[in-house]
């Protein structure tokens, strides 16, 4: 019986002795005014009454069955996602966070961030939210010309994003972030560009810029609008990466660009695969413990909630389901998050998160740099420019059939 195990039998958390990564908490919201049509997240529209109090009970119990899991260890971030929080009352949301500084432990710190649509949150309520706690806002952004806009079903206009901003600003909540997206219906060069440039007007701290893809089960998977061909693409994205650059924006990750010291801490800790608790319908988590009642080892596991709100409401009180990963899946799950980072890896870090020595990865790495994939400086690998333009493929070389011919060939 490992760790985890141990703590759901009701049994004391025995001493750890290994170095687990740092602990982040995830909370999901799953109900929008309106589904968007390239939307393949767990978010449901809302077509009555927002359940909130009976929702913000859901997520207590919720919580109460998964804090002894990481009792002692501290809780570094919290991300509000959906869906739309800020549907939900800073009251609402101040009683949730009152619930989380009971259960878990804090870092004095801590990052805590609200993903808002620009179009559900009142005038006033920013300064609401961060009376509460709430030290970093993501606003959904998407872009600020009116006909894309709505083409992509966003029930929002550009005006709704500046008032947004200003009130951030005036309020203290400097540390925001937009999102952006390009490559969308119709959309010109010019037209992304201009995007970037309004949304550096607005002074954000952060900004994720990611290309409109067409993902299964949405409607525009079904019912595709007309997009710009891969070169232009392709343009956009290099025109807008200089953009952001020559204002001072770093490219930290693959869609991720920040001020000097504006990362965001808690998707960072994703991507250093790092451990996270999952609360809300549909969330995901994952738990580091140590392997078995010698102490020595590591056993990851990955937690998975039911995403239909309601059926989420009959199970909440019961926690999450588990599931251990493989640690043949291991050098994967690692390198999906960790080869977006513009700065890369150190080996040292995948065999403290996952367990397993370097020579797992090692001739894959390899074998990537021989073929002008990857590189290596002061110990620390990462994609090359060539890399990170066939991302996808780089990170498939590391599923367990194919990382085990690169080991065998090596």
């Amino acid at each position: 019986m490992n760790q985890l195990e141990q703590v759901r039998a009701g049994q004391p958390a025995p001493a750890v002795s290994v170095d687990l990564p740092p602990l982040s908490l995830y909370l999901h919201f799953p109900w929008c005014v309106q589904k968007c049509p390239y939307c393949d997240f767990n978010s449901h529209q809302l077509r009555d009454a927002l359940p909130e109090q009976r929702y913000i009970d859901a997520l207590a119990a919720d919580l109460a069955t998964q804090a002894p899991l990481v009792a002692g260890r501290e809780i570094h971030s919290i991300f509000m996602g959906g869906g739309t929080p800020s549907l939900f009352s800073p009251a609402a949301l101040s009683g949730l966070l009152a619930t989380v500084r009971a259960q878990l432990r804090m870092a004095p710190d801590a990052e805590v961030t609200l993903e808002a649509n620009p179009a559900t949150v009142e005038r006033g309520r920013f300064a609401e939210y961060r009376a509460i706690g709430i030290n970093r806002v993501s606003l959904g952004a998407q872009s600020f010309n009116s006909a894309t806009l709505r083409a992509l079903g966003r029930i929002h206009q550009p005006a709704d994003v500046l008032r947004a901003a200003g009130e951030l600003h005036a309020c203290g909540l400097g540390n925001f972030n937009l999102d952006l997206m390009y490559a969308l219906p119709d959309q010109s060069l010019a037209g992304a560009l201009a995007d970037v440039t309004s949304a550096l007007q607005l002074q954000p701290a952060h900004l994720s810029h990611y290309q409109l893809t067409l993902e299964p089960g949405t409607v525009f998977a079904a019912q595709p609008p007309p997009l710009p061909d891969d070169d232009l693409a392709w343009a956009m994205q290099g025109e807008c990466q200089a953009l952001l650059a020559a204002h001072g924006f770093a490219q930290y990750e693959v869609s991720a660009y920040a001020r000097s010291g504006r990362q965001c801490v808690h998707n960072l800790n994703y991507w250093n695969n790092g451990d996270y608790l999952g609360v809300g319908a549909g969330a995901h988590g994952k738990l580091t413990s140590s392997a078995g009642e010698s102490g020595t080892g590591l056993r990851v596991q990955r937690s998975i909630h039911l995403r239909e709100p309601r059926r989420y409401f009959a199970s909440a009180a019961a926690g999450p389901q588990w599931r251990d990963v493989p640690p043949a899946d291991l050098p994967f799950e690692f390198m999906m998050n960790a080869l977006r980072l513009g700065a890369g890896f150190a080996l040292p870090v995948f065999t403290a998160r996952t367990g397993l020595p370097e020579a797992a990865v090692l001739p894959a790495l390899q074998q990537l740099a021989r073929d002008g994939f990857m590189q290596a400086d002061s110990a620390q690998w990462r994609a090359t420019p060539l890399g990170q333009a066939w991302l996808n493929d780089v990170i498939q070389r590391f599923l367990p059939a194919q990382n085990s011919q690169a080991g065998a060939g090596s």
